[in-house]
C-alpha cells in the first residue's frame, strides 16, 4: 500500500517555527516531485512549496523567505521548515507526490498521491 503520512503540526504562537514531515511508504520519494499544500477553513487548498526530482525548489509568494522545503532521500522523507509563522499560516497542511510539469506545480490535479494532512494553528 502506498501512503504518505504528515506529522509535526501543532499549536504555536506567532513568530514561532515549526517543521512538518512527510513520510512515504510504498513509494520512493526521490523519483517524484513532492509538494506541500495547505487549506485554511473556508478556503481552497493552495500551493505552498515543492521540490522536484532535480532538487529544485519552488515556493508560493506568501511563504518565500520563511519556509524551506527539503528532502532526505536516505529516510524517504520530505520536510517543510516554517519560520516566522503568522496567524495567516493556520491551515491543514498536506504533502503530495506526483510528476507535474513545471508550469503545473500549483495545479492540485497534477499531484496523484496525498497524505491525510496535519493541522497547524498559529495563535496571535
Amino acid at each position: 500500500q502506498v501512503l504518505l503520512v504528515e506529522s509535526g503540526g501543532g499549536l504555536v504562537q506567532a513568530g514561532d517555527s515549526l517543521t512538518l514531515s512527510c513520510a512515504a511508504s510504498g513509494r520512493t520519494l526521490s523519483t517524484y516531485a513532492v509538494a506541500w499544500f495547505r487549506q485554511a477553513p473556508g478556503k481552497e487548498r493552495e500551493f505552498v512549496a515543492a521540490v522536484r526530482q532535480t532538487n529544485t525548489k519552488h515556493y508560493s509568494d506568501s511563504v518565500k523567505g520563511r519556509f524551506t522545503i527539503s528532502r532526505d532521500n536516505a529516510r524517504n522523507m520530505v520536510y517543510l521548515e516554517m519560520n516566522r509563522l503568522s496567524t495567516d499560516d493556520t491551515a491543514v497542511y498536506y504533502c503530495a507526490t506526483g510528476r507535474p510539469i513545471l508550469s503545473a506545480l500549483r495545479d492540485l490535479q497534477m499531484w496523484g498521491l496525498w497524505g491525510q494532512g496535519t493541522q497547524v494553528t498559529v495563535s496571535s
